[in-house]
């Protein structure tokens, strides 16, 4: 049974894609607001007693479960209209004893939870964050930072039991010990209702950290050193504004696009793309014999952002000299790496990609072996990449973290004949309708639900 609207599934069948590969791609693509951003400001918008209103918003299982949790906690939401607008109005007081266990074990966001709520609530526990399968991730340095508002956790049955003690002097300077995109943004946000001025160091200067900052400067939260790795936050006691912001375009996404046509050897125009955050990965394909052309640079509606339309076009490529690894901003982002395994597959020798960072995504990427590429992991976070390769067909199931799984799909649209990529509803979790949209541009795929 086919069904073209992925909204209207039922809501534990699995999602599949049936590809038909080798078929070029034209036109342009929009770039949809960030992922990391969306859910980073969903968390926040519990500092604020006012109505948060968030534009563009994209509609994924990662921000839909965040809503879930919000609004078993007493939160109100509504979305208006198509565009993916989105207002929020927080109770008096949340009741945390209702939280949704089932949607926030699904999610690593719910740790940000923790930052806006210690300064309301003396105790409340917090499920295990969940999300991709990704190897073990160390919750301690969200700890470091806030146990300097006085913030204990203990962990038990799965839940995070936390406590805070009232009569902790507020820190006047943290230094946080992993430059970490959630554990600034915890910080952050706890610092934003403390009235002294908390400087954050060794801060992480990523986008979505930049966009929390933008929309908390309109709550009037004053920040000094927005993109730099030390951040000054000037706090309010009290926040209780009308806000509208609409969070920037996400670059992991971008990357994603600029990818599909590489892969394709089509030439494709993304538009709305955060030249910042992809200069480094644009440097990196260049090196490698990618060609592309950019527009003038524009604002994004947070009016900070920039933005640029990027052309790629058919290109010869060839390995790079040296190792690819991801550093923290403005080093090549963590998420945008494992798209260079499917760049190198189509390169001319030997690709080497380092994923420090995480125990098991190395390991998802040999399943590109079973659509034809040559993928040979050296150890949990090494891999060799050999190309060009021939690629062909397959039916592949999808591995349970999102990078990997959108890494086999863009390699299926080059594989010759008819490929069957299974379970993807973990793409869902950061893409919007991706294979929807890839269709517009001449994509054959054929999404379906079942066992």
């Amino acid at each position: 049974m086919i069904d073209t609207d992925i909204g209207v599934r039922p809501a534990t069948s699995p999602i599949h894609l049936r590809v038909r590969g080798g078929v070029k791609l034209s036109g342009s693509i929009d770039v949809k607001t960030s992922k990391n951003a969306g859910v980073a400001l969903l968390c926040a918008s519990l500092l604020n007693k006012g109505t948060t209103t968030l534009r563009r918003v994209a509609r994924i299982e990662e921000v839909i479960r965040i809503l879930r949790v919000l609004s078993s906690m007493g939160v109100q939401y509504r979305w208006l209209g198509a565009d993916g607008d989105l207002e929020i109005t927080p109770p008096e007081r949340l009741d945390l004893s209702r939280i949704d266990v089932d949607a926030a074990r699904r999610t690593r966001s719910i740790i940000m939870f923790l930052g806006p709520l210690l300064h309301d609530y003396t105790e409340f526990e917090l499920p295990f964050a969940g999300g991709c399968d990704l190897g073990d991730r160390t919750v301690e340095p969200h700890m470091v930072a806030l146990r300097r508002y006085g913030l204990s956790v203990e962990t038990s049955h799965g839940c995070y039991h936390a406590s805070v003690k009232e009569d902790v002097e507020p820190p006047r300077s943290i230094v946080l010990t992993e430059r970490g995109d959630t554990v600034t943004e915890n910080a952050i946000m706890a610092a934003a209702r403390c009235p002294e001025s908390t400087t954050i160091r060794n801060a992480s200067c990523n986008y979505m950290v930049q966009d929390l900052c933008f929309f908390l400067e309109r709550l009037g939260v004053r920040i000094e050193g927005v993109g730099t790795t030390t951040i000054t936050v000037h706090g309010r006691e009290t926040i209780d504004v009308e806000v509208d912001y609409a969070p920037s375009e996400d670059p992991i996404e971008a990357w994603s696009l600029i990818v599909a046509a590489i892969v394709t050897e089509s030439e494709i125009t993304v538009n709305r793309v955060p030249i910042e955050f992809v200069e480094i990965e644009l440097a990196c394909a260049e090196e490698m014999g990618l060609r592309y052309s950019c527009s003038e640079e524009y604002l994004a509606a947070n009016g900070r952002t920039r933005l640029v339309d990027l052309t790629v076009f058919p290109s010869q490529l060839r390995a790079p000299i040296d190792k690819i690894h991801p550093m923290p901003f403005p080093g090549l982002n963590i998420d945008n790496l494992p798209f260079f395994a499917l760049i190198g597959s189509c390169a001319e020798g030997s690709t080497m990609i380092h994923d420090w960072v995480y125990e098991n995504r190395a390991i998802y990427l040999t399943e590109l072996n079973r659509l034809g590429a040559r993928v040979r992991l050296l150890d949990p976070h090494r891999i060799y990449v050999d190309g060009p390769v021939r690629w062909s067909g397959a039916e592949v199931v999808c591995p349970p973290a999102l990078r990997p799984a959108v890494v086999l799909l863009l390699a299926m649209l080059r594989a010759k004949g008819t490929s069957v990529l299974r379970h993807v509803n973990v793409i869902h979790r950061g893409y919007e309708q991706l294979a929807e949209r890839l269709k517009k541009l001449g994509a054959e795929i054929e999404v379906f639900w079942g066992d």
